[in-house]
């Protein structure tokens, strides 16, 4: 299985995605900080691992792939609202059919941003037309200081 996570913010998926076996894990991210950052802590702490992470310092909206998951995790609440469209458009692009986007998005607002936030209908109708919705509902699981203000979801580029 081939995934995607844009935005690499501390990595921690991605070393969980590693340390559980997958072995075609990509993240992205346009801070080239960002991404030597978690290069060397990969190298450091898991370097048997750290040889099957692609780590690319790219534009999102400029990438090319095919991958069968992408991971959404604060990258999303990080981009202006204006942007988002082509976000779904990017995101469906980048998706396999069959492939899923999952993961987590605010839901609750914020002044000015980012994060910027939403809400469950105001996602449905972004993503609706392009994905099958599978899940989009409050989140159970957060952690105590998001508790009550995210939503998971998991879509599905139609075959």
């Amino acid at each position: 299985m081939t995934v995607l996570i844009p935005g690499c913010g501390n990595g921690y998926e991605a070393a969980y995605l590693l340390e559980n076996g997958f072995r075609h894990v990509t993240m992205l991210d346009i801070a080239p900080t960002a991404v030597e950052m978690i290069r060397r802590r990969m190298e450091a702490s898991a370097p048997e691992l750290a040889v099957h992470l692609q780590l690319i310092c790219s534009d999102f909206f400029k990438h090319e792939g095919a991958y069968d998951l992408i991971l959404e995790q604060t990258f999303f609440c990080a981009l202006d609202p204006a942007l988002r469209e082509d976000y779904v458009r990017k995101m469906k692009a980048l998706l396999k059919p069959g492939g899923k986007l999952a993961g987590v998005l605010f839901d609750k607002s914020f002044p000015g941003g980012p994060p910027f936030g939403g809400s469950i209908s105001e996602y449905k109708r972004l993503f609706e037309p392009h994905f099958r919705i599978k899940t989009m509902a409050p989140c159970y699981n957060s952690i105590p200081p998001r508790a009550g203000a995210e939503a998971f979801f998991i879509l599905e580029n139609p075959v």
